[in-house]
């Protein structure tokens, strides 16, 4: 446990120091679309398919995808309940569908990967994977639907659906390299050791250039300009009660195994996408809202992923 809780600790000074080299003026929002693109597009898919082809057999990766029903049940129902807070809570227009979407849709990678690594290990990369595919399928269909409904003029803010577009979004260079990573092994293929030593450099780029990434982001945001509000309260319950709760109850009626299931709640207990304040500037919708339930949702993160391990270790 306390091993668990230092490299936390060591993941978050990451973060700090990305913030403190924003503020010092070394790190700005074009380093870090550079450190965004270097995790998705190089580090991240190398670090996804060494992990597949280390830790992983033919027989052993066949098993792992029932365990993707919990993931996508659990999102499907946090949406619904999600719809049901935007009404009974009232939650303002221009912000509902964002609300839904944050209340629903987890950091999966830039967070949720380092974290589960910290933890974990490298066992649990598959299963921090197939959250992150039905986390990045929904959040790219259903959840830009509703951040798009949240335009004043709703009727000019009708999502025209690009099956190919969709798809380059879904199908991203992490996806990929997973995917490639499970033909490798399901071929039985032979990894060269120089290849897995290269990749192995790549990959390790991905913890510190996500959290320099999430220090710049928060930074932006400027944490002296955040005020919670119940609209911002509503996403954090979202976040960090709902969430994995929602995960905890399918696990009990679901069998899968442990590390599986603790992977899920640690996934499902993330903090917000990264992408929703772009997407609702974008789409028309209330940017200093999703900026704001960002910037909440990573700080307060820092207080609740103890209490987290706590009750799931």
């Amino acid at each position: 446990m306390l091993s668990a809780y230092i490299n936390i600790f060591l993941i978050f000074a990451l973060m700090f120091m990305g913030y403190y080299l924003t503020y010092k003026q070394l790190f700005n929002n074009l380093v870090g679309d550079v450190f965004s693109k270097l995790v998705l597009q190089i580090a991240l898919p190398a670090n996804m398919f060494l992990n597949i082809t280390r830790n992983f057999s033919r027989e052993a990766f066949l098993e792992l995808f029932n365990g993707m029903i919990i993931p996508l049940i659990s999102m499907l129902v946090t949406f619904a309940i999600s719809y049901v807070y935007v009404r009974l809570g009232k939650v303002s227009e221009g912000r509902q569908g964002a609300f839904s979407t944050m209340f629903t849709c987890s950091n999966t990678i830039f967070i949720g990967l380092p974290i589960n690594l910290a933890i974990f290990g490298e066992q649990s990369v598959p299963y921090v994977l197939l959250y992150y595919i039905v986390n990045t399928t929904l959040f790219w269909t259903i959840g830009i639907y509703l951040i798009a409904k949240d335009h004043p003029q709703i009727e000019q803010a009708k999502v025209h659906f690009h099956p190919v577009q969709v798809l380059k979004k879904i199908f991203s260079p992490a996806l990929l390299g997973f995917l490639i990573g499970v033909g490798w092994v399901l071929l039985n293929l032979p990894m060269p050791q120089e290849a897995a030593t290269f990749l192995a450099y790549l990959g390790n780029l991905t913890t510190p250039l996500s959290m320099f990434v999430i220090g710049i982001i928060v930074y932006n945001v400027g944490i002296r300009n955040l005020t919670m509000n119940k609209d911002i309260f509503g996403v954090l319950i979202g976040r960090y009660l709902f969430s994995p709760l929602i995960v905890w109850l399918l696990g009990q009626w679901i069998p899968v195994p442990p590390l599986m299931l603790s992977v899920f709640i640690i996934q499902a207990a993330m903090p917000v996408q990264n992408s929703v304040p772009i997407l609702a500037r974008s789409y028309g919708g209330d940017q200093q809202y999703a900026a704001a339930s960002l910037g909440y949702s990573v700080l307060i993160y820092l207080l609740y992923i103890p209490l987290l391990l706590k009750l799931i270790l």
